[in-house]
């Protein structure tokens, strides 16, 4: 009995040993589990050119905009013009009638014929003294009285039509056929659409970038896809103290005639361009505390860089420190990275 258990004791004991020397084993092969790459899209640092732009809002308004109005009261007999009409200067837009108005240029003209006529026969007869000098002034007087009253009779007579002042579109109509109208009574609204402008205004601490013919940009909502010429025209010499700006003009160009007066616009004045700065998208920058960073990757590592920026566009900021030509910058999937994690590259928009 006794050798019986000593032998299943040696048995039991031999058991436990290969079994701790199995889980021995075991422990020593597992290895800690490694951390997963994070999926990122990435740019390269470019060179190319950037422009610095000082930005602003404006509302566009037309460079020539005229309010045509009566010269003379009358009926107004016909309408030759509606709202967006494009019409010439000097082009028929309306018709007061005439009928009273031509007899009394006929009558003033038979007047300045008889007293033309008259005179010419005091001028002859006054060679042969056969009539005083005061009556011969008299008709002379006369005559240039009668001319003044033709003169003005006949301008009433051409002012009963209605012209265009410029060249434009017909922006708004005021009077309809049958409507008796006053001197200097509105008929027409007339709108230049070919040149236009905008009004910026800029704070004080800023009018030292900018200066008459700088070229500038104009975005509108109307149009997103399209982007607009313009160039300073001119910058008010007086600070206003109220608001402590000054008032800067750009003028638009327009050709297409796509840009309209009333128009809401994003306007940028291009005042200082780099021609061989370092680049990177906007995207990639991170912006906290007034310390901008980015995410470098580098083999297979993000490694997080403080940068110093330039100037920006729309698209892109320029790199002033902290990075070099080619590498590679995170632009998706920065929010999941810290300094040192790996990272996987799925996209690359080099």
């Amino acid at each position: 009995m006794l050798t019986s258990a000593r032998s299943n004791f040696a048995r039991l004991s031999l058991m436990t040993v290969a079994l701790l020397s199995a889980c021995g084993d075991k422990a020593i092969d597992e290895k800690p589990e490694s951390e997963p790459a994070v999926p990122v899209a990435v740019a390269v640092v470019q060179r190319g050119a950037i422009e610095a732009a000082y930005k602003g809002t404006a509302t566009i308004e037309a460079d020539a905009q005229a309010t045509v109005v009566a010269k003379i009261s009358g009926i107004i007999e016909s309408i030759r013009a509606e709202e967006g009409q494009a019409v010439k200067a000097g082009e028929q837009l309306a018709q007061i009638e005439q009928e009273r108005l031509q007899l009394e240029a006929a009558r003033a003209r038979a007047s300045y014929q008889q007293l033309k006529a008259e005179f010419g026969r005091n001028e002859r007869i006054l060679q042969q003294n056969l009539v005083s000098r005061e009556q011969y002034d008299r008709s002379r007087f006369e005559l240039q009285a009668a001319k003044a009253a033709l003169d003005l009779a006949e301008l009433t007579l051409r002012e009963s039509t209605i012209r265009a002042p410029i060249d434009g579109v017909i922006s708004g109509r005021h009077v309809k056929v049958g409507n008796t109208v006053q001197v200097n009574a509105p008929l027409f609204d007339i709108t230049h659409l070919e040149s236009l402008e905008a009004q910026l205004h800029v704070p004080e601490r800023e009018i030292h970038k900018l200066q008459a013919g700088q070229p500038a940009l104009i975005r509108v909502d109307a149009w997103p896809k399209d982007q607009f010429q313009g160039r300073v025209k001119r910058i008010n010499p007086v600070v206003d103290p109220a608001s402590g700006t000054v008032k800067v003009t750009v003028g638009l160009d327009n050709p297409a005639g796509k840009l309209l007066p009333g128009m809401f616009g994003r306007l940028q004045v291009l005042y200082d361009r780099h021609e061989n700065a370092l680049l990177i998208p906007k995207d990639a920058v991170v912006i906290e505390d007034a310390s901008a960073s980015v995410f470098v990757i580098s083999e297979g590592k993000a490694e997080r860089r403080t940068v110093e920026l330039g100037y920006d566009n729309d698209q892109n900021y320029e790199v002033l420190n902290g990075l070099e030509e080619a590498e590679k910058v995170v632009t998706t999937g920065r929010a999941s990275l810290k300094d040192g994690a790996p990272a996987e590259i799925v996209s690359d928009n080099s």
